[in-house]
């Protein structure tokens, strides 16, 4: 994939007054990387991010994007950004929780009862306090992108309740929440980065994965599954991290900007995939995928919930689960 530049000669003629003061001034270039096919909403909030960084700032700031993990797998770019040869990335939130651990908490099965449950959570107090915590890996947290409530595909039979698992070897985050959940289930867990998943259904070395519906449909998954459960069985949010280093570096009239696009960004995506999601949904009928709409949600949440959040609890206490629970009131 290309790189893509939002960047135009009258930008970088206003950038010059805006920001120098004199007739010209030095553009500053950030590398932004992520792991969206051309057509996810990741991308496209991407894209977005882009263009409102150049507005905010005269074009003096430019972002050039590399998507669809032109740089690396979801693991290897979140290092990049560690490191400092990528100086942004938005990669799905259990792998930051290898060096995060508290961010498991965002994982756990069941624990928002909706999209509104869950942008109170990430736009408020909890949200705050994980983003703050970034800094102990080297990073500047800017906000919460998301992928989506997770629903599970497979080869093998149609899954409607826990049972139906028994036995599938199911790709999933390498997230502890996430491969506990499938064990308690019954299902093999296989940890695997995203941009391996599509092969790995279309050789048969795993049976299944779990996604939501428009990344599903986005990255073609669709074309080597048979059958679809609309479990909605956890939410996954996309933080959209920066270097702590190339952050402390910038002006504050930058660090605005960009703190001000990341966040309209992820308001911008959410509508997408709200928007995308029927419509992913319906295309994925048409083209053959079967799919059980209504899954015994309540069992899957009875056989796992329990048993995820013990596990969280026992690391790091209640204060901010019992937070979360608060905000669905």
């Amino acid at each position: 994939m290309m790189k893509r530049r939002i960047f135009t000669k009258s930008m970088a003629m206003a950038a010059a007054l805006t920001f120098a003061g004199t007739a010209y001034a030095q553009e500053t270039t950030l590398k932004l990387a992520h792991y969206g096919s051309a057509t996810d909403s990741v991308t496209k909030a991407a894209e977005k991010f882009a263009e409102l960084v150049s507005e905010k700032t005269g074009g003096a700031l430019a972002i050039d994007l590399f998507g669809n993990g032109e740089l690396g797998n979801s693991p290897t770019m979140l290092e990049g950004v560690r490191l400092g040869t990528i100086d942004i990335v938005t990669v799905g939130n259990p792998f930051f929780t290898g060096s995060l651990p508290q961010l498991n908490l965002l994982d756990l099965p069941f624990l928002f009862q909706s999209d509104a449950h869950a942008f109170a959570v990430l736009d408020g107090e909890v949200g705050q306090s994980l983003m703050g915590s970034m800094s102990e890996a080297g990073l500047q947290g800017l906000a919460f992108w998301e992928l989506g409530f997770r629903n599970l595909t497979n080869n093998v039979r149609p899954i409607e309740g826990p049972a139906d698992l028994a036995g599938l070897k199911i790709r999933t985050t390498p997230n502890p929440a996430h491969v506990l959940a499938f064990e308690t289930l019954g299902a093999n867990p296989t940890p695997m980065p995203f941009a391996e998943v599509y092969s790995a259904l279309q050789t048969g070395t795993i049976d299944g994965q779990e996604n939501p519906v428009n990344h599903i449909h986005a990255n073609k998954l669709n074309e080597v599954q048979k059958y679809m459960s609309l479990t909605a069985h956890a939410y996954t949010t996309s933080p959209l991290v920066m270097n702590a280093g190339r952050w402390n570096g910038l002006s504050p009239e930058f660090q605005t900007a960009i703190s001000e696009a990341a966040i309209e960004a992820a308001s911008f995506q959410r509508g997408l995939n709200d928007e995308e999601e029927t419509s992913s949904l319906e295309a994925m009928k048409a083209e053959g995928l079967e799919v059980v709409e209504t899954p015994d949600q309540d069992a899957f949440r009875a056989a796992v919930s329990e048993v995820t959040r013990a596990a969280y609890v026992e690391s790091f206490g209640t204060d901010l689960l019992d937070k979360v629970d608060a905000a669905a009131n």
